[in-house]
């Protein structure tokens, strides 16, 4: 009955102390994941790093601290930072960081991450406290790469890479964004002064040339029409004076076979044209008794007229020249007509050209 009742319990134990001995050797399993890296620590002593994969350890007494490789990000907390020219400004940034090393980030500091935001918004101060507002508005870069470069080099000691370093936002204090806002007011002002100004100069300029050049091609004008006004006269003059001596050639070659009754007859008949007039007093231009003798003698004799000596010939009928014809008149017209045509197309390629200069301005 003994051996009976004894056989449960040592069973019992038994089957408790295989169950142990599984979760002991359970409790020794390690599975490390490939962005990971294990340290192995035993009674307090550093054994060495567990790569990737299936790994088994002496459980209880040893210690396995997984550290992840793969690239963080952490987030710098938002502060306000006085700038150089006394500026309050609200800035946060963004850190990239990855272990290099996981021996000197697990045993060198306590907290890589709390360190090296610590340390981020320590540096982030200093930088942005020696720098006036606009140059931290306008050059971020020069800011992201001094901060990286000053995280980099401390945190090497804790076997941490900085790789990449932002800042997020750049927030100034409302009375300083007032400012702000009339400055850039006032700054618009003044390019839409000066832009204005720089116009109506320009348009001076301009207005000035087109003025100049109007006077310059209205002389122009002036110069070829007397020009044309002057040629147009001499013609007139020369042909004008062409005929009155024509005539006179024609006169002194018609009286020269006229007897004295035709230049009686003529004289007769030019001194009734002058008595038609309503003139009170007439002067005659030659002598009345000698007109009066000639008509005396056209009325009750005759009177010959000399007879032309022998071996004087009467002159040709050269002498009279060429009478211009419609030919000679039309050629002239022509002429002037193409004066004024050149005269025309010249100014309209000035006016084309100050308009392009213009245009060009």
């Amino acid at each position: 009955m003994l051996l009976t009742g004894e056989f449960p319990w040592t069973g019992f134990i038994t089957v408790f102390l295989i169950i142990v001995i599984i979760i002991i050797f359970a409790r020794g399993v390690v599975i490390v994941q490939p962005y990971e890296q294990g340290l192995q620590i035993r009674l307090g002593r550093y054994i060495g790093r567990m790569n990737p994969g299936f790994r088994w350890v002496v459980p209880l007494i040893t210690v396995v601290k997984k550290l992840d490789l793969r690239t963080e990000v952490m987030d710098v907390p938002r502060q306000e930072v006085i700038t150089k020219d006394n500026s309050p400004t609200n800035v946060d940034a963004i850190v990239y960081v990855r272990v290099i090393d996981p021996e000197k980030a697990y045993f060198e500091v306590m907290n890589y991450r709390t360190a090296t935001v610590a340390l981020a918004q320590t540096s982030l101060r200093g930088i942005i406290g020696d720098m006036e507002l606009d140059e931290i508005l306008y050059n971020r870069d020069i800011i992201n790469t001094r901060l990286r470069d000053i995280l980099d080099r401390e945190t090497d000691a804790w076997g941490v890479k900085v790789e990449r370093v932002e800042i997020k936002e750049v927030d100034p204090a409302n009375t300083v964004k007032q400012a702000m806002t009339e400055q850039t007011a006032a700054e618009r002002e003044r390019r839409a002064a000066i832009l204005r100004a720089d116009g109506e100069k320009r348009a001076a300029i301009l207005m000035a040339e087109g003025n100049r050049q109007s006077i310059i091609l209205q002389a122009e004008g002036e110069r070829q029409s007397k020009i044309l006004r002057a040629e147009g006269e001499r013609l007139s003059r020369i042909l004008q004076a062409q005929g009155e001596a024509q005539g006179l050639r024609i006169l002194s070659v018609g009286t020269r076979p006229l007897d004295r009754r035709a230049i009686t007859v003529l004289s007769l008949d030019a001194l009734k044209k002058m008595a038609d007039g309503q003139a009170t007093k007439i002067i005659f231009p030659f002598e009345l008794s000698s007109l009066v003798k000639q008509a005396a003698e056209y009325l009750g004799a005759t009177a010959e007229s000399p007879d032309v000596p022998e071996g004087v010939e009467l002159p040709s009928e050269d002498i009279l020249g060429e009478i211009p014809g419609p030919e000679t008149l039309r050629a002239a017209e022509e002429a002037a007509r193409s004066i004024d045509t050149n005269i025309d197309a010249e100014i309209q390629k000035k006016a084309r050209d100050l308009k392009a200069e213009m245009g060009e301005e």
